[in-house]
């Protein structure tokens, strides 16, 4: 038996909902985390995740923006929210899987902190960084002990090879070194693995992201991975497989990123 995990920033759920039910027919992952559902709890489309077999479901939505959601075709121990920065902005949630030894997921949307990568000029930028100091501080202690999978966006694109280009983007939100050096710093301390680095060489270009503003974002190809899987130390040795799913860029309609998708052993 294995566990598949699978997160995406779907930029609507209401408006792609046709593009998450594809997904989730012919990949049927266990756990599915969204990020950026963009609606209320009220108006998440619950009805649609039940006929489609996703009857568990944790949500943590707002008006119009931002908002996290997990749905599962296993059943739920436990459903926590936590907010950062002192805001009440939707980008957390956790769920513990009954009949995994206690597997917890939590699902995070880092803000992605707007385009001057300053934060003494750009409040954007700043709330980002102390998002992130947080989110390390809160992360790093008996959660990493456990067995524990952060996935999400996280809105940084850490390696040289998680960008199209490292030189020219050094100076670009989402890859600077203030970013990715807290990033890392965050990773190592806890002892993650990041799942998919896991079976793909850092040496191959890696990308989960690619701007709508690109006429063809095939032909060139200018993306970035900011989409990921961590594991915590205990759930190391189960990490089976792990799949970007490219191709869904190129669906009617399409999210700006892809899904992600990890597969543990039991």
């Amino acid at each position: 038996m294995t566990l598949k995990i699978a997160t995406w920033n779907i930029n609507s759920v209401r408006l792609r909902i046709d593009l998450v039910a594809r997904f989730l027919k012919k990949f049927r992952p266990d756990v599915l985390c969204l990020q950026e559902i963009k609606c209320r709890d009220d108006q998440f489309p619950h009805r649609r995740f039940t006929r489609l077999g996703y009857r568990h479901r944790a949500v943590s939505g707002q008006k119009g923006y931002h908002g996290v959601a997990i749905v599962s075709r296993r059943p739920f121990l436990d459903t926590q929210t936590r907010s950062f920065c002192n805001k009440n902005d939707a980008r957390h949630i956790s769920v513990t899987l009954d009949e995994s030894d206690g597997l917890v997921v939590h699902n995070f949307y880092v803000p992605a902190g707007g385009d001057q990568p300053d934060p003494a000029v750009n409040e954007k930028f700043a709330h980002k960084l102390a998002f992130l100091d947080e989110m390390s501080s809160w992360l790093n202690g008996p959660l990493t002990a456990g067995r524990t999978v952060l996935a999400g966006d996280l809105n940084i694109a850490p390696l040289e090879n998680d960008v199209w280009s490292h030189r020219q983007l050094l100076k670009v939100v989402s890859h600077t070194p203030v970013e990715t050096d807290r990033l890392e710093s965050m990773r190592q301390a806890g002892r993650w693995t990041d799942a998919v680095r896991h079976f793909v060489p850092a040496d191959d270009k890696l990308f989960t992201w690619w701007s709508y503003r690109a006429r063809d974002w095939l032909a060139s190809n200018r993306g970035r991975r900011l989409d990921h899987v961590w594991v915590s130390p205990p759930l190391t040795g189960r990490l089976e497989d792990a799949l970007v799913v490219r191709d869904s860029r190129g669906w009617p309609r399409p999210s700006d990123h892809v899904p992600v998708i990890v597969t543990l052993s039991a």
